[in-house]
């Protein structure tokens, strides 16, 4: 039995143009310049290889021209220290930068607020979310009303979300002690719900834990 439809000498041809065609192969004037064309001087030496053979490659010449898709330095560009994109050396320092030096005016410099007054630190930590005057928001997220909000009532309530945080609150464990959040749950509470229980620093410490939390407490 003939397995084969077509003769062989067919079949191979076929391979052939196939190859081809896939590796881009075509017919050329074998005169026409290319990229790497020999590039010599008018006496017949190749001017960058110092080779006598008028034959030989420019190399150079082809790279670039782009034959080789390189970017090329000269030899003192090569030479010299590597420096970023931005001369930073025209930046200040750290400790120098004017914007820090305001923020360590509001917030002092150990990480923590430098005050002891409630409604001081309430317009500087709280106020850009839940308002000025704790009427709340709704735009890019959902900022709760403090003021007239029965679970204001609750100190402890407030307290335990100063120290833990809540979804996108976070927590003031380590930014604030045990007065200071007891001065600005006075405020929330008295302020901006009118109850005038007091609020002390060791209602605080009655909730405070040794570390800040490592998770969010409002998905348990």
């Amino acid at each position: 039995m003939n397995y084969f439809k077509y003769p062989l000498v067919t079949v191979i041809a076929s391979v052939s143009l196939a190859m081809s065609a896939l590796t881009g192969c075509s017919s050329t004037d074998a005169d026409a310049p290319t990229i790497a064309e020999p590039a010599v001087q008018a006496n017949g030496t190749d001017s960058a290889n110092n080779n006598d053979d008028p034959k030989a490659y420019d190399v150079q010449s082809s790279r670039n021209d782009g034959a080789w898709g390189g970017v090329y330095m000269t030899r003192e560009e090569l030479t010299e220290k590597p420096v970023n994109i931005v001369d930073t050396s025209s930046l200040p320092t750290i400790a120098d930068d004017p914007e820090l030096k305001q923020w360590q005016a509001i917030f002092g410099t150990d990480n923590s607020y430098s005050t002891n007054d409630g409604e001081k630190l309430y317009h500087e930590s709280c106020a850009a979310c839940h308002m000025h005057k704790g009427e709340g928001a709704i735009g890019a997220g959902y900022y709760p009303p403090l003021a007239n909000n029965s679970k204001m009532e609750s100190k402890y309530y407030v307290i335990d979300i100063l120290i833990n945080g809540f979804r996108g609150m976070p927590s003031f464990h380590t930014m604030m002690d045990d007065e200071q959040m007891a001065a600005v749950t006075q405020y929330i509470r008295t302020d901006l719900n009118g109850y005038k229980d007091p609020v002390t620093a060791a209602d605080v410490a009655k909730l405070r834990q040794d570390n800040p939390p490592g998770h969010d407490p409002s998905d348990d």
